[in-house]
């Protein structure tokens, strides 16, 4: 296992108003995201307290009765809103289904805003009190702090700061709570907690795992172990960056692997935030982001038209 080599960046150095500050992070992030594609971000908005409060929520809903998770299921969206059970997703050419079970809370719009019609209703949960209000403020939290750093993209790609803003602010981003049973010595043989694979959004926001397992895969094919303070928040592009800068920016392969036979083996848990756009925004190269005579290596593809794609690779559609 290699040592971490992910950088770690303080988000307020971009907000400081301090214009030598906030282009270091600029610099810097763009650094690591055309290099591994992963940053630790420290010093955000996102406060301690509501992260506990969001892992004792989904602590009490995850260990619910099967039966009772799966009334919270809905079935034929492709697991965009409410529970998903165990196994059913799968990393892309995987054979094996991940050793996991996830919720899911999406956008909300007003009834007449335009893109109301676009997104099913969130799932409500009343058997566990405050899952809904502890989950809505969470996603609030990291959508303000992806637009922060969707900003920072931007002036690293030479665009104007505000670029993302509207394609996001509205956009399908969703928040998993995932858990990670403890191992049984049951499992399939060559089932892992999460098969390696790279994301389908934008950015993608972590907070702090209740356990080691994630790692990613640097240049050299290396697996590389993050593990972060609980008040760090794991930030990584995902495949339409990748997408839009004609590979410039690094949709990183990572995993999560299975704890080693002689440890403790706990439940795992962990909430990524999936950052998406609006679904007609499209993933064409960005010309700026192409050198001369340089032709896109992936065809025009709108953001909505790639997600339904994906979704069917991973076994959700």
């Amino acid at each position: 296992m290699a040592e971490t080599q992910v950088p770690t960046l303080d988000a307020r150095d971009f907000l400081s108003g301090d214009a030598s500050r906030k282009a270091r992070f600029v610099a810097d992030l763009l650094r690591a995201y055309t290099d591994i594609g992963f940053v630790v971000v420290r010093g955000h908005a996102v406060s301690e307290d509501l992260q506990k409060r969001a892992y004792s929520v989904i602590g009490d809903f995850f260990h619910l009765p099967t039966e009772r998770k799966r009334t919270y299921e809905v079935h034929g969206t492709g697991g965009a809103r409410g529970y998903t059970s165990f196994g059913k997703e799968h990393a892309k050419d995987s054979k094996h289904g991940d050793l996991k079970e996830f919720f899911h809370v999406g956008m909300e719009v007003p009834k007449d805003h335009a893109l109301a019609g676009q997104y099913p209703p969130n799932v409500l949960v009343p058997d566990v009190p405050h899952f809904d209000t502890t989950l809505r403020l969470l996603y609030s939290g990291l959508l303000d702090l992806g637009i922060e750093m969707l900003r920072a993209i931007a002036l690293g790609l030479e665009l104007p700061e505000n670029y993302f803003d509207e394609k996001v602010r509205h956009g399908n981003s969703i928040l998993r709570p995932i858990h990670y049973p403890a191992m049984t010595g049951k499992e399939e043989p060559g089932a892992v907690r999460s098969g390696a694979h790279e994301d389908i959004n934008l950015i993608t926001l972590l907070i702090g795992a209740s356990s080691p397992g994630l790692e990613v895969k640097n240049k050299r094919g290396d697996w590389v172990s993050i593990v972060t303070e609980p008040h760090e928040i794991v930030v990584n592009v995902g495949d339409m960056p990748q997408r839009l800068t004609n590979h410039r920016l690094k949709s990183t392969t990572h995993r999560v692997v299975n704890p080693p036979p002689a440890a403790k083996n706990p439940t795992r848990y962990s909430i990524p935030f999936f950052l998406h756009p609006v679904s007609d925004m499209s993933l064409a190269a960005l010309p700026s982001c192409m050198k001369a005579g340089e032709t896109p290596r992936e065809p025009p593809i709108l953001a909505g038209d790639y997600l339904e794609q994906r979704l069917r690779e991973i076994g959700l559609l």
